[in-house]
């Protein structure tokens, strides 16, 4: 998803969420599209209030590629079409303010040098839902990321920074900025993020 449609869903999600998007054929529509998974479903559903349900949709979205804004969209037309033209309305207003994405290269200096602790919890205070990928992505286990969730399971960074840690201690000295680099590339992880990180 480009960085200006998450940073438009970011933007408005308390009202979207006072929609109860998820309450409709929305998630069916966007699992049936291939955008979210049978576990995402899950999840949604498992959460207790209709403004959760539609909240944890709206942390899954911008993980889901680049075609999970306009499916998103498309998902709206039968039950929410009020919500679709008034999305399609905020984009054609704002959406060119948004800065465009840019081709950061990692410098090639620190490309084979291992990530520092205190660039490890830089990145897990800024990381959202896409975590989760990104860890995958380097090599960890979903057991290894359940028991991270386990230990921490009202801190979010406290996930991350053990998850960060378990990728860094297992693969030592493969666990280079390159390969993080990639992983939140993938990820599509917002340029500003990575940026700050590299400094």
């Amino acid at each position: 998803m480009d960085n200006k449609h998450k940073e438009l869903l970011r933007r408005h999600r308390l009202k979207l969420c006072a929609e109860g998007l998820a309450e409709g054929l929305v998630p069916e529509y966007l699992l049936q599209e291939g955008i979210i998974t049978n576990n995402h479903l899950e999840e949604i559903r498992a959460q207790d209030t209709s403004q959760r349900r539609t909240m944890k949709l709206l942390d899954i979205l911008p993980t889901r590629g680049p075609q999970a804004f306009d499916v998103f969209l498309n998902s709206l037309s039968a039950e929410f079409p009020w919500v679709k033209e008034e999305i399609e309305r905020l984009c054609k207003e704002h959406c060119d303010v948004f800065p465009r994405e840019t081709n950061l290269e990692l410098p090639n200096s620190i490309r084979n040098s291992c990530p520092t602790d205190k660039q490890l919890n830089i990145l897990a205070a800024k990381l959202g839902p896409e975590w989760e990928q990104i860890l995958i992505t380097l090599g960890l286990e979903q057991n290894q990321l359940y028991r991270c969730k386990s230990n921490h399971p009202y801190n979010v960074h406290g996930q991350v920074m053990e998850a960060l840690v378990k990728w860094k201690q297992q693969m030592g000295s493969k666990a280079t900025m390159q390969c993080l680099w990639e992983a939140l590339k993938q990820a599509e992880v917002d340029p500003s993020v990575i940026q700050h990180l590299f400094q």
